[in-house]
Protein backbone atom coordinates (compact mmCIF):
# COMPACT_ATOMS: atom_id res chain seq x y z
CA UNK A 1 0.00 0.00 0.00
CA UNK A 2 3.02 2.59 0.95
CA UNK A 3 4.72 1.45 -2.23
CA UNK A 4 1.55 2.42 -4.51
CA UNK A 5 0.88 6.14 -2.69
CA UNK A 6 4.64 6.94 -2.92
CA UNK A 7 4.07 5.89 -7.18
CA UNK A 8 0.59 7.51 -7.22
CA UNK A 9 2.35 10.82 -5.88
CA UNK A 10 5.04 10.91 -8.16
CA UNK A 11 2.84 10.64 -10.82
CA UNK A 12 0.63 13.54 -9.51
CA UNK A 13 3.89 15.51 -8.77
CA UNK A 14 5.22 14.67 -12.37
CA UNK A 15 1.99 15.45 -13.53
CA UNK A 16 2.27 18.90 -11.49
CA UNK A 17 5.36 19.87 -12.83
CA UNK A 18 4.60 19.22 -16.62
CA UNK A 19 1.91 21.67 -16.10
CA UNK A 20 3.90 24.40 -14.53
CA UNK A 21 6.33 23.96 -17.26
CA UNK A 22 3.73 24.05 -19.76
CA UNK A 23 1.83 27.33 -18.49
CA UNK A 24 5.20 28.80 -18.44
CA UNK A 25 5.89 28.26 -21.70
CA UNK A 26 2.52 28.86 -22.94
CA UNK A 27 3.03 32.14 -21.47
CA UNK A 28 6.23 32.97 -22.68
CA UNK A 29 4.61 31.96 -26.29
CA UNK A 30 2.11 34.57 -25.44
CA UNK A 31 4.39 37.62 -24.14
CA UNK A 32 6.95 37.35 -26.77
CA UNK A 33 5.95 39.31 -30.27
CA UNK A 34 8.53 37.14 -32.67
CA UNK A 35 7.74 33.75 -31.22
CA UNK A 36 3.79 34.43 -31.73
CA UNK A 37 4.28 36.04 -35.05
CA UNK A 38 6.49 32.79 -36.30
CA UNK A 39 4.12 30.31 -34.35
CA UNK A 40 0.87 32.00 -34.85
CA UNK A 41 0.26 34.47 -37.40
CA UNK A 42 2.86 33.46 -39.95
CA UNK A 43 0.90 30.16 -40.02
CA UNK A 44 -2.32 31.58 -40.54
CA UNK A 45 -1.23 34.28 -43.43
CA UNK A 46 1.78 32.59 -45.33
CA UNK A 47 -0.26 29.43 -46.68
CA UNK A 48 -2.97 31.80 -47.92
CA UNK A 49 -0.51 33.85 -49.71
CA UNK A 50 1.42 30.21 -51.11
CA UNK A 51 -1.81 29.01 -52.04
CA UNK A 52 -3.22 32.40 -53.62
CA UNK A 53 -0.28 32.70 -55.39
CA UNK A 54 -0.64 29.22 -57.28
CA UNK A 55 -4.45 29.41 -57.59
CA UNK A 56 -4.48 28.52 -61.28
CA UNK A 57 -2.81 25.67 -61.40
CA UNK A 58 -1.71 25.67 -64.73
CA UNK A 59 -0.70 28.24 -67.51
CA UNK A 60 -2.85 29.40 -70.01
CA UNK A 61 -2.17 31.85 -72.41
CA UNK A 62 1.37 31.82 -73.20
CA UNK A 63 2.16 34.45 -75.71
CA UNK A 64 4.25 32.81 -79.10
CA UNK A 65 5.28 34.95 -81.76
CA UNK A 66 4.41 33.91 -85.53
CA UNK A 67 7.14 33.68 -88.41
CA UNK A 68 4.78 32.30 -91.48
CA UNK A 69 6.98 32.49 -94.99
CA UNK A 70 4.81 29.80 -96.36
CA UNK A 71 1.12 32.31 -95.98
CA UNK A 72 -0.92 28.79 -97.03
CA UNK A 73 -3.90 27.71 -95.97
CA UNK A 74 -2.51 25.13 -93.78
CA UNK A 75 -0.06 26.76 -92.04
CA UNK A 76 -2.96 29.57 -91.62
CA UNK A 77 -5.44 26.41 -90.14
CA UNK A 78 -2.72 25.89 -87.68
CA UNK A 79 -2.22 29.04 -86.82
CA UNK A 80 -5.51 29.84 -85.59
CA UNK A 81 -6.05 26.00 -83.85
CA UNK A 82 -2.81 27.41 -81.91
CA UNK A 83 -4.19 30.62 -80.95
CA UNK A 84 -7.86 28.69 -79.93
CA UNK A 85 -5.97 26.84 -77.49
CA UNK A 86 -6.18 27.30 -73.86
CA UNK A 87 -2.80 27.36 -73.21
CA UNK A 88 -0.92 29.64 -75.91
CA UNK A 89 -2.78 32.87 -77.88
CA UNK A 90 -0.44 34.29 -80.81
CA UNK A 91 0.45 37.52 -79.95
CA UNK A 92 2.76 38.39 -82.64
CA UNK A 93 2.86 37.93 -86.42
CA UNK A 94 6.53 38.91 -87.28
CA UNK A 95 8.49 39.56 -91.00
CA UNK A 96 11.46 37.62 -90.15
CA UNK A 97 12.88 35.46 -87.40
CA UNK A 98 15.16 38.44 -86.46
CA UNK A 99 12.00 40.57 -85.31
CA UNK A 100 11.23 37.06 -83.18
CA UNK A 101 14.18 36.77 -81.28
CA UNK A 102 13.84 40.36 -80.57
CA UNK A 103 10.26 39.85 -78.81
CA UNK A 104 11.67 36.66 -77.50
CA UNK A 105 14.50 38.93 -76.34
CA UNK A 106 12.04 41.58 -74.84
CA UNK A 107 10.24 39.02 -72.95
CA UNK A 108 6.96 40.05 -74.94
CA UNK A 109 6.71 35.69 -75.90
CA UNK A 110 7.98 32.38 -74.51
CA UNK A 111 7.88 30.91 -77.86
CA UNK A 112 8.42 31.09 -82.12
CA UNK A 113 6.21 28.79 -84.66
CA UNK A 114 8.24 28.99 -88.21
CA UNK A 115 6.61 27.65 -91.36
CA UNK A 116 9.12 27.65 -94.26
CA UNK A 117 8.05 28.98 -97.63
CA UNK A 118 7.53 25.13 -99.32
CA UNK A 119 5.51 23.99 -95.84
CA UNK A 120 2.19 23.23 -97.82
CA UNK A 121 3.99 22.59 -101.18
CA UNK A 122 5.77 19.23 -99.74
CA UNK A 123 2.07 18.30 -97.98
CA UNK A 124 0.68 18.78 -101.81
CA UNK A 125 3.79 16.39 -102.83
CA UNK A 126 3.32 13.65 -100.20
CA UNK A 127 6.39 15.16 -97.93
CA UNK A 128 6.71 15.62 -95.04
CA UNK A 129 6.66 19.31 -94.23
CA UNK A 130 8.41 20.87 -90.94
CA UNK A 131 6.69 23.52 -88.95
CA UNK A 132 9.45 24.62 -86.28
CA UNK A 133 8.65 25.82 -82.83
CA UNK A 134 11.34 27.71 -80.78
CA UNK A 135 10.91 27.53 -77.00
CA UNK A 136 12.31 29.57 -74.18
CA UNK A 137 12.80 26.96 -71.48
CA UNK A 138 13.62 29.51 -68.51
CA UNK A 139 9.50 28.22 -67.25
CA UNK A 140 9.37 24.97 -67.66
CA UNK A 141 5.47 25.59 -67.37
CA UNK A 142 5.50 28.21 -70.30
CA UNK A 143 7.65 25.35 -72.30
CA UNK A 144 5.16 22.36 -71.94
CA UNK A 145 1.80 25.00 -72.80
CA UNK A 146 3.71 25.79 -76.67
CA UNK A 147 5.34 22.03 -76.89
CA UNK A 148 2.31 20.14 -75.82
CA UNK A 149 -0.54 22.40 -78.08
CA UNK A 150 1.97 22.51 -81.27
CA UNK A 151 2.26 18.51 -81.22
CA UNK A 152 -1.87 18.52 -80.11
CA UNK A 153 -2.34 20.74 -83.28
CA UNK A 154 0.12 19.12 -85.61
CA UNK A 155 -1.32 15.58 -84.94
CA UNK A 156 -4.88 16.98 -85.78
CA UNK A 157 -4.34 18.34 -89.48
CA UNK A 158 -2.03 14.72 -89.84
CA UNK A 159 -4.68 13.54 -88.86
CA UNK A 160 -7.07 15.30 -91.15
CA UNK A 161 -4.80 14.72 -93.90
CA UNK A 162 -4.15 10.98 -93.30
CA UNK A 163 -8.19 10.77 -93.73
CA UNK A 164 -8.28 12.35 -96.72
CA UNK A 165 -5.73 10.55 -98.40
CA UNK A 166 -7.23 6.83 -97.35
CA UNK A 167 -10.21 6.68 -99.39
CA UNK A 168 -12.52 5.52 -96.43
CA UNK A 169 -16.19 5.46 -96.94
CA UNK A 170 -17.50 5.82 -93.30
CA UNK A 171 -16.01 8.43 -90.15
CA UNK A 172 -15.48 4.97 -88.49
CA UNK A 173 -13.05 4.21 -91.63
CA UNK A 174 -11.47 7.47 -91.09
CA UNK A 175 -10.67 6.91 -87.28
CA UNK A 176 -8.61 3.40 -87.54
CA UNK A 177 -7.08 5.07 -90.55
CA UNK A 178 -5.87 7.74 -88.68
CA UNK A 179 -5.55 6.47 -84.98
CA UNK A 180 -4.85 2.38 -84.91
CA UNK A 181 -3.75 2.56 -81.69
CA UNK A 182 -6.55 4.54 -79.29
CA UNK A 183 -4.44 5.63 -76.44
CA UNK A 184 -7.03 6.65 -73.43
CA UNK A 185 -5.45 9.09 -71.09
CA UNK A 186 -6.48 8.30 -67.62
CA UNK A 187 -4.31 10.30 -64.52
CA UNK A 188 -4.75 8.45 -61.42
CA UNK A 189 -2.83 11.09 -59.00
CA UNK A 190 -3.28 14.87 -59.23
CA UNK A 191 -6.15 14.33 -61.22
CA UNK A 192 -6.23 18.79 -62.22
CA UNK A 193 -2.30 18.39 -63.34
CA UNK A 194 -1.83 21.45 -61.57
CA UNK A 195 1.38 22.52 -59.93
CA UNK A 196 -0.07 23.90 -57.14
CA UNK A 197 -2.00 20.59 -56.31
CA UNK A 198 1.48 19.02 -56.76
CA UNK A 199 3.71 21.46 -54.80
CA UNK A 200 1.56 22.91 -52.09
CA UNK A 201 0.76 19.93 -50.02
CA UNK A 202 4.88 20.06 -49.63
CA UNK A 203 4.96 23.43 -48.99
CA UNK A 204 2.27 23.92 -45.93
CA UNK A 205 3.98 20.78 -44.42
CA UNK A 206 6.92 22.42 -44.86
CA UNK A 207 5.55 25.54 -43.29
CA UNK A 208 4.84 24.20 -40.27
CA UNK A 209 7.86 22.62 -39.76
CA UNK A 210 10.31 25.90 -40.62
CA UNK A 211 7.48 28.28 -38.18
CA UNK A 212 8.19 25.60 -35.16
CA UNK A 213 11.69 26.02 -35.58
CA UNK A 214 11.46 29.86 -36.31
CA UNK A 215 9.47 30.10 -32.67
CA UNK A 216 10.92 27.43 -30.54
CA UNK A 217 14.89 29.28 -31.43
CA UNK A 218 13.54 32.43 -30.56
CA UNK A 219 12.10 31.54 -27.42
CA UNK A 220 15.39 29.33 -26.36
CA UNK A 221 17.30 32.54 -27.87
CA UNK A 222 15.78 34.80 -25.20
CA UNK A 223 16.13 32.34 -22.40
CA UNK A 224 19.56 32.80 -22.76
CA UNK A 225 19.86 35.96 -23.39
CA UNK A 226 17.84 36.80 -20.02
CA UNK A 227 19.74 33.19 -18.08
CA UNK A 228 16.11 32.39 -17.64
CA UNK A 229 17.13 28.58 -17.26
CA UNK A 230 17.79 29.11 -13.45
CA UNK A 231 14.24 28.99 -13.22
CA UNK A 232 13.75 25.45 -14.37
CA UNK A 233 16.58 24.08 -11.82
CA UNK A 234 14.33 23.60 -9.00
CA UNK A 235 12.14 21.20 -11.02
CA UNK A 236 14.57 19.16 -12.06
CA UNK A 237 16.48 18.42 -8.75
CA UNK A 238 16.40 14.37 -9.93
CA UNK A 239 16.87 12.89 -13.21
CA UNK A 240 12.52 12.30 -14.30
CA UNK A 241 12.29 16.45 -13.73
CA UNK A 242 14.29 16.16 -17.19
CA UNK A 243 11.40 14.07 -19.26
CA UNK A 244 9.10 16.64 -17.52
CA UNK A 245 10.65 19.78 -18.72
CA UNK A 246 11.05 18.32 -22.33
CA UNK A 247 7.80 17.20 -21.78
CA UNK A 248 5.79 19.92 -20.70
CA UNK A 249 7.46 22.23 -23.39
CA UNK A 250 6.54 19.65 -26.08
CA UNK A 251 2.62 19.59 -24.83
CA UNK A 252 3.32 23.53 -25.08
CA UNK A 253 4.07 23.50 -28.59
CA UNK A 254 2.00 20.71 -29.64
CA UNK A 255 -1.03 22.27 -28.58
CA UNK A 256 -0.24 25.19 -30.53
CA UNK A 257 0.62 23.47 -33.33
CA UNK A 258 -2.28 21.04 -33.30
CA UNK A 259 -4.57 24.10 -34.56
CA UNK A 260 -2.04 25.40 -36.53
CA UNK A 261 -1.89 22.27 -38.51
CA UNK A 262 -5.84 21.74 -38.84
CA UNK A 263 -6.01 24.88 -40.48
CA UNK A 264 -2.92 24.93 -42.95
CA UNK A 265 -4.16 20.80 -43.76
CA UNK A 266 -7.48 21.42 -43.95
CA UNK A 267 -8.92 23.79 -44.03
CA UNK A 268 -6.70 25.75 -46.79
CA UNK A 269 -6.62 22.96 -49.15
CA UNK A 270 -10.50 23.13 -49.05
CA UNK A 271 -10.38 27.15 -49.56
CA UNK A 272 -8.20 26.68 -52.70
CA UNK A 273 -10.16 23.54 -54.30
CA UNK A 274 -7.01 20.96 -54.04
CA UNK A 275 -7.03 17.83 -54.37
CA UNK A 276 -8.01 16.91 -50.27
CA UNK A 277 -7.79 14.29 -47.66
CA UNK A 278 -10.43 11.68 -47.65
CA UNK A 279 -10.68 10.21 -44.48
CA UNK A 280 -10.24 12.50 -41.25
CA UNK A 281 -8.59 10.07 -39.40
CA UNK A 282 -5.77 8.98 -41.15
CA UNK A 283 -5.18 13.19 -41.31
CA UNK A 284 -5.21 13.36 -37.70
CA UNK A 285 -3.11 9.92 -37.03
CA UNK A 286 -0.28 11.46 -39.36
CA UNK A 287 -0.73 15.57 -37.27
CA UNK A 288 0.08 13.69 -34.05
CA UNK A 289 3.28 12.30 -34.55
CA UNK A 290 4.57 14.87 -36.85
CA UNK A 291 3.43 17.58 -34.25
CA UNK A 292 5.25 15.71 -31.95
CA UNK A 293 8.45 15.40 -33.98
CA UNK A 294 9.42 18.54 -35.05
CA UNK A 295 8.46 19.30 -31.77
CA UNK A 296 10.97 17.73 -30.35
CA UNK A 297 13.29 18.46 -32.83
CA UNK A 298 12.79 21.98 -32.15
CA UNK A 299 13.75 21.43 -28.54
CA UNK A 300 17.22 19.69 -29.44
CA UNK A 301 17.95 22.13 -31.80
CA UNK A 302 17.75 24.73 -29.92
CA UNK A 303 20.82 24.75 -27.88
CA UNK A 304 22.49 25.78 -30.87
CA UNK A 305 20.97 29.13 -30.69
CA UNK A 306 22.72 31.98 -28.43
CA UNK A 307 20.98 34.80 -29.57
CA UNK A 308 17.66 34.93 -31.33
CA UNK A 309 19.04 36.30 -34.51
CA UNK A 310 20.65 33.02 -34.91
CA UNK A 311 18.00 31.30 -36.19
CA UNK A 312 16.49 33.24 -38.52
CA UNK A 313 20.30 32.50 -40.18
CA UNK A 314 19.37 28.56 -39.19
CA UNK A 315 16.24 28.57 -40.82
CA UNK A 316 15.96 30.62 -43.92
CA UNK A 317 19.13 29.02 -44.81
CA UNK A 318 17.19 25.13 -44.50
CA UNK A 319 14.08 26.00 -46.05
CA UNK A 320 14.90 25.81 -49.91
CA UNK A 321 17.34 22.60 -49.44
CA UNK A 322 14.24 21.19 -47.20
CA UNK A 323 11.92 21.14 -49.69
CA UNK A 324 14.38 19.81 -52.38
CA UNK A 325 15.76 16.66 -50.72
CA UNK A 326 12.16 15.68 -49.50
CA UNK A 327 11.59 14.20 -53.25
CA UNK A 328 8.49 16.69 -53.48
CA UNK A 329 9.77 18.92 -56.68
CA UNK A 330 12.52 16.36 -57.92
CA UNK A 331 12.18 12.86 -57.73
CA UNK A 332 14.06 11.02 -54.82
CA UNK A 333 16.10 8.46 -57.36
CA UNK A 334 18.15 11.49 -59.43
CA UNK A 335 19.48 13.22 -55.56
CA UNK A 336 22.58 11.80 -54.79
CA UNK A 337 22.75 9.68 -51.90
CA UNK A 338 25.20 12.08 -49.50
CA UNK A 339 21.99 14.18 -49.61
CA UNK A 340 18.94 12.00 -49.38
CA UNK A 341 20.77 10.35 -46.31
CA UNK A 342 20.89 13.69 -44.90
CA UNK A 343 17.35 14.32 -45.60
CA UNK A 344 16.08 11.69 -43.42
CA UNK A 345 17.37 13.36 -40.75
CA UNK A 346 14.59 15.78 -40.88
CA UNK A 347 10.83 15.52 -40.10
CA UNK A 348 9.36 17.39 -42.90
CA UNK A 349 10.81 14.71 -45.54
CA UNK A 350 8.85 12.19 -43.77
CA UNK A 351 6.36 14.50 -43.17
CA UNK A 352 5.98 16.08 -47.17
CA UNK A 353 6.05 12.25 -48.33
CA UNK A 354 3.20 10.78 -46.08
CA UNK A 355 0.92 14.32 -46.43
CA UNK A 356 1.64 14.15 -50.26
CA UNK A 357 -0.10 10.61 -50.69
CA UNK A 358 -2.47 10.96 -48.46
CA UNK A 359 -3.37 13.81 -50.63
CA UNK A 360 -2.66 12.99 -54.03
CA UNK A 361 -3.12 9.13 -53.45
CA UNK A 362 -5.53 9.24 -50.62
CA UNK A 363 -3.53 6.84 -49.21
CA UNK A 364 -4.80 5.10 -45.89
CA UNK A 365 -2.40 4.96 -42.34
CA UNK A 366 -1.35 1.33 -43.32
CA UNK A 367 -1.06 2.21 -47.22
CA UNK A 368 1.75 4.88 -45.21
CA UNK A 369 4.28 2.23 -44.70
CA UNK A 370 7.99 3.21 -44.13
CA UNK A 371 6.98 7.24 -44.04
CA UNK A 372 4.46 6.93 -41.01
CA UNK A 373 6.47 4.38 -38.78
CA UNK A 374 9.94 6.50 -39.59
CA UNK A 375 7.49 10.07 -37.37
CA UNK A 376 7.64 7.78 -34.69
CA UNK A 377 11.02 6.59 -34.55
CA UNK A 378 12.15 9.91 -35.10
CA UNK A 379 9.37 11.29 -32.15
CA UNK A 380 11.13 8.56 -29.97
CA UNK A 381 14.93 9.40 -31.24
CA UNK A 382 14.37 13.38 -30.85
CA UNK A 383 12.66 13.45 -27.65
CA UNK A 384 15.69 11.48 -25.99
CA UNK A 385 18.19 14.03 -27.73
CA UNK A 386 16.37 17.16 -26.28
CA UNK A 387 16.23 15.44 -22.61
CA UNK A 388 19.81 14.95 -23.26
CA UNK A 389 20.41 18.42 -24.29
CA UNK A 390 17.98 20.02 -21.48
CA UNK A 391 20.49 17.68 -18.78
CA UNK A 392 23.62 19.05 -19.97
CA UNK A 393 21.69 22.94 -20.34
CA UNK A 394 20.60 22.64 -16.91
CA UNK A 395 24.02 21.21 -15.48
CA UNK A 396 25.76 23.96 -16.50
CA UNK A 397 23.89 26.55 -15.63
CA UNK A 398 23.95 24.87 -11.83
CA UNK A 399 27.88 25.00 -12.60
CA UNK A 400 27.69 29.10 -13.76
CA UNK A 401 25.44 29.63 -10.39
CA UNK A 402 27.57 27.87 -8.50
CA UNK A 403 30.74 29.53 -9.58
CA UNK A 404 28.77 33.04 -9.37
CA UNK A 405 27.87 32.06 -6.00
CA UNK A 406 31.47 31.59 -4.76
CA UNK A 407 32.58 34.30 -6.30
CA UNK A 408 29.40 36.82 -4.50
CA UNK A 409 30.84 35.25 -1.44
CA UNK A 410 34.60 35.64 -1.82
CA UNK A 411 34.21 39.31 -2.45
CA UNK A 412 31.59 39.65 0.72
CA UNK A 413 34.47 37.97 3.00
CA UNK A 414 36.87 40.40 1.15
CA UNK A 415 34.46 42.95 1.69
CA UNK A 416 34.41 42.61 5.59
CA UNK A 417 38.01 41.81 5.60
CA UNK A 418 39.03 45.41 4.46
CA UNK A 419 36.44 46.98 7.14
CA UNK A 420 37.71 44.16 9.82
CA UNK A 421 41.97 45.68 8.88
CA UNK A 422 40.61 49.92 8.59
CA UNK A 423 39.07 48.88 12.25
Amino acid sequence: MMKSDSLLSQILQGLRDMCYILIKEMRSVVTDEGALIFMVLVPLGYPLLYSWIYTNEVVHDVPVAVVDYSQSATSREFIRMIDASPDTRVAYFCADMDEARQRMAKQDVHGILYFPKNFQTKLYRGEQATASVYCDMSLMLNYKGIYKTAVAVSSLINSGIQAHNGGGFTNRDDEVTTSPINIKEVPIFNSTGGYGNFLIPAVLILILHQTMLLGVGLLAGTARENNRYRDLVPVSKHHRGIYRIVMGKGLCYFLIYMVMAAYVLMVVPQLFHYDAFEDAFTLFAFMVPYILDISFFAIMLSCLVRYRENVLLLVIFTSVPLLFMSGASWPDSNIPGIWQGLSILFPSTWGIKCFQRICLESASLNELGIDYYALWIQTAVYFIGACLVYRYQLIMTREHAQRNLEEIKSQIKSAIAQVKNKQ
